[in-house]
């Protein structure tokens, strides 16, 4: 029986040969003019065909070159806007922090903002750099979510709670943070727009499967914005795409008024680390 616990925080040159043939059988003094008229018309299809191919190498690399152009330039704004933006908050953050006495009740909530503000700059400048994974590990998935409940700041009168059941193994770093990131939106969501009271995050080990769970009592989501997923709705597209990156399965439960649960299960062999 498994444990629960809860912890708060082109062409055949063969076919030559056989149209020579054929000719050669039937009257030897046409072999020439036939097997002349037959090269001159290879010769010339020749040239054609090498243009077609270059043609094709052409175009695949100046599709090539316009996608480079266009990802330089996506890095080159997000690094002159969003980072440039962040940056300036965590000066200003820093700035209010040496500004706030030690005793002051909002000063670990200042501090916490300023490390998550911090903690964003280093994936962004990661994500610019084209690497794949997040500068800060967590050891264990689900200690990931026990650092990610105990920095996040909900409003008051909201309980988050982490659940494991089975016993932890030890993931691939790839997918586990994956799953963290699906769950860390699946949060966060829940934070800004449910008006929850109690949010939990449960992570399964059960015999074939990896589940990880995050659930709210909040307002919930309609269920076309479920379905449909476009638009502005960024979060739940990213969300989908990192189960289908990782060969897991995304399902999100939601009825306006009864909450949300998001649920994300993966083959536990194909995500285990190696012995």
């Amino acid at each position: 029986m498994s444990s629960r616990h809860s912890i708060l925080i082109a062409g055949d040159p063969v076919g030559i040969g056989v149209y020579a043939d054929c000719f050669a059988s039937r009257d030897s003094d046409t072999v020439p003019a036939a097997l002349g008229r037959r090269r001159t018309k290879v010769a010339v299809q020749k040239p054609f065909r090498l243009t077609g191919q270059r043609q094709l190498v052409l175009e695949d690399t100046i599709r090539l070159e316009e996608r480079c152009r266009e990802r330089a330039r996506i890095m080159h704004e997000l690094h002159d806007t969003l980072l440039q933006g962040f940056i300036g908050a965590s000066m200003l953050l820093h700035q209010a922090m040496e500004q706030t006495p030690a005793d002051f009740p909002s000063k670990p909530t200042l501090s916490r903002a300023l490390r998550q503000v911090r903690r964003a700059i280093d994936e962004g400048r990661a994500v610019i750099r084209g690497l794949q994974v997040t500068p800060h590990v967590a050891s264990s998935l689900e200690q990931a979510f026990a650092n990610l409940l105990e920095e996040v700041t909900p409003a008051r009168g909201v309980r988050l709670q982490l659940f494991v059941q089975g016993k932890p193994r030890a993931l691939k770093r790839g997918i586990q943070e994956q799953l963290f990131l699906i769950g860390r939106e699946a949060v966060i969501n829940a934070l800004r727009h449910s008006e929850a009271t109690k949010i939990e995050v449960e992570v399964q080990y059960l015999r074939t499967l990896l589940c990880v769970f995050a659930r709210d009592n909040g307002c919930g989501i309609s269920s076309e914005v479920v379905q449909k997923a476009r638009d502005s709705h960024w979060g739940l597209c990213g969300m989908r795409e990192r189960a289908e990156n990782i060969g897991a399965r995304l399902s999100i439960w939601s009825r306006p008024g009864s909450g949300t649960e998001v649920r994300v299960a993966v083959p536990l062999a194909a995500v285990m680390a190696p012995a």
